[in-house]
């Protein structure tokens, strides 16, 4: 299932510094690699992940890739507003990825991203995979039916989506 959004992501968050609080913090110079644990929350202008671990690495050319894994008992969090309208696309998974070169946020197991218009849930979609595409205006569901055997119907797309 991929769905058009109306409006793209904040734009400006690409240009904002990124902030990261967390209990502990061990740096790789050498491999550019950072991993925050505990009470983990990056911020990049309206850009929010929050999990028990954020591992963020930098590719040669600058770009943050990020990694979110939940605190034991909860979920990896994501949320960005959107572009131009009083909108929030946020998400929960067993696992997030950040690729700040694509501008691509990936939730993984039990993955479950909302819509919401001002502080209204507006829509409300859940798979195994979500892939939620900044630059393409778009995200992508997909159930686990190919990898997953036993009862293929609990792992359905599904999709709450309320009247405009």
């Amino acid at each position: 299932m991929t769905l058009p959004l109306a409006a793209m992501a904040e734009r400006a968050d690409r240009d904002k510094p990124t902030h990261i609080e967390a209990d502990n913090l061990v740096h790789d110079d050498l491999k550019q690699v950072s991993v925050f644990t505990g009470r983990a929350v990056l911020t990049k202008g309206t850009l929010v992940l929050r999990g028990g671990r954020i591992e963020i690495r930098e590719d040669a050319n600058g770009y943050q890739h990020g990694l979110v894994l939940p605190e034991s008992g909860q979920r990896a969090f994501f949320r960005q507003k959107r572009e131009g309208v009083n909108e929030w696309i946020e998400g929960q998974a067993d696992r997030i990825d950040y690729d700040g070169k694509t501008d691509v946020v990936t939730l993984i197991r039990e993955a479950r991203l909302r819509r919401f218009m001002g502080t209204q849930l507006n829509d409300e979609f859940t798979g195994e995979r979500i892939v939620y595409e900044n630059l393409k205006d778009q995200f992508s569901i997909f159930s686990g039916n190919d990898t997953r055997v036993g009862d293929k119907s609990a792992n359905r797309v599904r999709a709450v989506l309320t009247p405009k």
